[in-house]
């Protein structure tokens, strides 16, 4: 009878040691897990920490915004006021470009004056491998027909720079650009001197962020046609 008691008894001590040694084992297995997902998580805290560092995740940051009003606010109202006696001292003016451009994006046309700058720059080449390649460049982006930033202009005007691509001249875009400079004369430069950008300007307001809306281009080349040609439009 003590014996048999002995014998389970024995039995017991060696469950007892291999239960201690599995929930050891298991306890380990669990730390280890437990240390590996802390380190898992602290490299995801610190690839995050750098992805928000970096100034293209935010779009626009708060020291990007008021850098911009300050260099804004820094175009005296007399000098905004000029602006308004013509359409090329506005052009003429690099802060009045830049304020014309801005005011263009909120109506999504930003198309035209990108088109004028690019042909103003095309005009100083000085190559002639310069020229074919900057000529292609003009076409392919403005020109030609589903181009990714199509200005509008009539038919015969696209027809006669198309025909020319192969070997552009220094001239080959003037009779685009002319068009171009009318049409935002005539039409974007009298909103631009209405527009809340403008009036903030010429009163030595800070400027506000604008909020961008789509207008109808409903306006033609063909509704300008009485307009003089030879204007001078680059002094």
């Amino acid at each position: 009878m003590e014996m048999s008691l002995l014998f389970f008894s024995q039995l017991n001590m060696c469950e007892s040691k291999e239960k201690t040694f599995f929930k050891l084992m298991q306890g380990s297995g669990k730390e280890e897990a437990s240390t590996e997902s802390k380190i898992r998580a602290k490299e995801k805290r610190n690839r995050l920490s750098l992805l928000l560092q970096r100034p293209d995740f935010h779009g626009e940051t708060e020291t990007s915004r008021s850098a911009f009003l300050a260099k804004e606010t820094r175009i005296s109202p007399q000098e905004a006021q000029k602006w308004a006696e013509s359409f090329d001292k506005l052009l003429s003016h690099r802060d009045g470009l830049n304020s014309f451009t801005r005011f263009l994006k909120t109506e999504f046309s930003e198309e035209n004056i990108e088109f004028w700058v690019a042909c103003e720059d095309f005009k100083k080449c000085k190559e002639p491998q310069q020229v074919i390649l900057k000529a292609k460049a003009i076409y392919e982006k403005f020109i030609q027909n589903d181009a990714p930033k199509e200005v509008n202009l009539d038919f015969h005007t696209k027809e006669v720079i198309a025909k020319s691509i192969t070997q552009p001249t220094l001239q080959s875009f003037d009779a685009a650009q002319s068009r171009i400079y009318q049409l935002m004369e005539q039409d974007s430069y009298k909103r631009f001197l209405k527009s809340e950008i403008y009036i903030h300007l010429i009163e030595g307001r800070p400027q506000r962020r604008t909020n961008l809306r789509r207008r109808s281009r409903s306006f033609t080349y063909n509704e300008f046609q009485d307009v003089k040609s030879d204007v001078a439009i680059w002094l």
